[in-house]
């Protein structure tokens, strides 16, 4: 289908852009999906300074790279986590932190993520991905007991602090995709249905379809295809791996990745369990036409070697789907 292959800059962001776009450009990516810290999109500088708008565009146009989507994963953490602490604190800039006081940091986030929405139609691109934060993952073990009035309240706490926001995307003719992750509203399948249902299945909202997220908790991620269709605006390939020998857990036993000890880990594109081809040929059917976006992320190995090979694995995967059916031949009268 020829979809346009880009590198998410999230796991880059220690690089300054015009170091990542050379190197994107090298390894020979379409173009970046830009993450909203390091350097490489400032919502705030984008609406403080036009030129700021431009600076980004002549950076990716000079190595011929283009851009699709930006990403708030970060900051839209913030908006309805049900704990905020020093976690959030080391994940923000200074002025969304403030004195800590965690209403007012989930106040200043939601205006932070409106803003993204304003620079992003701004910057002329249709799509904002990120994080929602969640006011009930931390019952997520179920006890003590959790009265189901509880899990209510949580969604809609959910969307009474996100639909303000949904309505500035509406007004600039922008979209959010959440990435549907552990630890956000919206983890799983049957979740991402009730969020959905939470905000009236608006068209604001949607989903950043990441297969690796669904693998590692056991969820079919071509299933999740086929059901959500209409809501996927973006798509991430990253991969997962399941590591359970008896010992390591699900859960992951609050060890960190790369760690052997984990029973499930992120790899590189091609080298954990996610498949690829049958997701790949899953979008073809609900005719997903948005970019593929590697979100490159593997702790035992290095990055320059592990994005081209993503890169690679994509192109090779990613089927043009045929305009005629193989057995029509068949009936043909000559």
């Amino acid at each position: 289908m020829a979809r346009p292959i880009t590198l998410f800059t999230g796991q880059w962001a220690d690089l300054p852009l015009e170091v990542m776009a050379e190197k994107a450009a090298s390894f020979g990516y379409d173009g970046l999906e830009l993450a909203c810290w390091g350097d490489h999109f400032e919502a705030d500088k984008a609406l403080e300074d036009d030129s700021y708008v431009q600076s980004r565009w002549d950076i990716l146009d000079k190595h011929g790279l283009k851009c699709f989507a930006i990403s708030t994963h970060l900051v839209g953490q913030c908006v309805a986590d049900k704990i905020i602490d020093e976690r959030h604190k080391g994940i923000i800039p200074g002025r969304l932190w403030g004195d800590g006081d965690p209403e007012g940091v989930r106040q200043r986030c939601a205006e932070e993520v409106k803003n993204t929405a304003r620079a992003a139609a701004d910057f002329g691109v249709s799509v904002v991905n990120g994080f929602t934060g969640s006011p009930i993952w931390h019952v997520l073990a179920g006890f003590p007991p959790v009265p189901p009035e509880m899990i209510d309240a949580g969604y809609r706490e959910f969307a009474d602090r996100w639909n303000p926001i949904l309505d500035v995307f509406d007004e600039v003719g922008v979209k959010f995709a959440l990435e549907v992750h552990p630890s956000e509203i919206a983890y799983d399948f049957w979740t991402t249905h009730e969020t959905l249902k939470a905000v009236n299945h608006r068209e604001a909202f949607g989903i950043n379809f990441d297969p690796s997220h669904l693998y590692w908790q056991m969820v079919d991620p071509v299933e999740f295809v086929y059901e959500f269709a209409d809501r996927i605006y973006h798509m991430h390939v990253k991969e997962s791996v399941h590591m359970l020998n008896g010992r390591n857990g699900i859960l992951s036993s609050h060890l960190g990745f790369g760690d052997h000890r984990r029973g499930w880990d992120f790899v590189s594109p091609g080298r954990g369990g996610v498949p690829f081809e049958k997701v790949f040929r899953a979008l073809n059917r609900v005719n997903y036409e948005g970019p593929l976006s590697v979100e490159w992320e593997d702790n035992n190995m290095n990055r320059d070697q592990g994005a081209p090979e993503a890169l690679q694995l994509v192109r090779k995967l990613d089927l043009t789907p045929s305009d005629v059916l193989f057995d029509a031949a068949f009936a043909s009268d000559k």
